[in-house]
């Protein structure tokens, strides 16, 4: 992307953000719509696209039809998008013009992008480093011109050695978020496996990076520290992780898998968790993402998170 490229979005981008929150404010000043949600929760619940990723995989929908989904299957009026859905668009105008029209008509805001299969920014090798560090700038463009506060990455270490995968993360989180500044645009870095999913670990790349627009995107589910083939080896203990990674969140990841006769998500106590995001003072966008097993059973499971979220919502608000 060209230089006049990346100045025609930074300045586009400031009134975008502004237009992207007058579209969404009848839906929060609108009493109807709290009675949807439980009653006037302390947060603000989003839609992960990865919860549609079976869906969007097979086809059945695409990255554009998204939104209007989010909004009119499942009432949810904030979207946060995953970068393997429109791998090849992120410098494509006219479709972003587009997303960003659809979105605007239907009173979607765009939270953030979750960026994968960019390389790594914890890579050992500085070269490798330094590319990956390239690859996500074309995102925060994108970000940006779309109204989004954040882009999700990953902090993944290919070092076996923790100091070692720490130095290589500091270096690629900071260079990438000093990028990002000028655009407004905050790094979140989601506890994704590994190093990072070792929530001591991923507070204390946070603590050096020392940056107010780098952050952490806590996710409930993913704390496995090692896999092995069928399963996670050795889990992190998530109530733990998510207390360490809170103090620098900019977006909460509400992860479902699995759920009993009562609609409670069988792997994390939800009103333990939600206590602890309520604790830190967090009042920003938690994310439901779930995980259906079919195309089909997605919907049901997108339907049974967001449910049980305005329930633990509705008793700690």
């Amino acid at each position: 992307m060209n230089l006049d490229r990346r100045s025609f979005i930074k300045n586009s981008g400031k009134g975008i953000i502004g237009l992207s929150a007058v579209s969404a404010m009848p839906y929060f000043l609108d009493a109807s719509c709290f009675a949807k949600t439980a009653g006037d929760l302390f947060f603000k619940i989003s839609l992960a696209e990865w919860s549609l990723n079976k869906n969007l995989f097979s086809k059945k929908i695409t990255n554009m039809d998204f939104p209007g989904i989010a909004k009119n299957e499942f009432g949810v009026h904030a979207v946060e998008y995953v970068n393997q859905f429109f791998m090849d668009k992120a410098e494509d105008e006219s479709y972003l013009k587009e997303l960003l029209s659809r979105t605007t008509d239907l009173g979607v805001d765009n939270v953030l992008i979750m960026v994968d299969r960019e390389g790594h920014l914890a890579d050992e090798d500085d070269a490798k480093r330094t590319k990956s560090i390239e690859n996500h700038y074309k995102w925060v463009e994108a970000a940006k011109f779309l109204g989004c506060h954040s882009i999700r990455v990953n902090a993944y270490a290919t070092s076996k050695d923790p100091e070692k995968g720490k130095t290589a993360a500091v270096d690629g989180l900071s260079r990438l978020t000093e990028f990002a500044e000028p655009y407004g645009l905050n790094v979140i870095v989601e506890n994704h496996g590994g190093f990072s999913s070792d929530g001591q670990w991923l507070s204390g790349v946070m603590k050096q990076v020392d940056k107010p627009t780098c952050g952490t995107l806590p996710d409930f589910g993913n704390f496995c520290i090692e896999r092995e083939q069928g399963g996670c080896a050795k889990e992190y203990d998530r109530y733990k992780g998510v207390k360490e990674l809170m103090p620098f969140a900019k977006g909460v990841s509400a992860k479902t898998s699995t759920f009993d006769a009562e609609g409670n998500a069988t792997d994390t106590d939800y009103l333990k968790m939600m206590k602890i995001v309520k604790d830190f003072g967090y009042t920003g966008y938690v994310g439901i993402e779930s995980g259906g097993k079919t195309p089909e059973a997605e919907y049901e499971s997108v339907r049974l998170t967001k449910a049980l979220l305005e329930k633990v919502g509705a008793k700690l608000s």
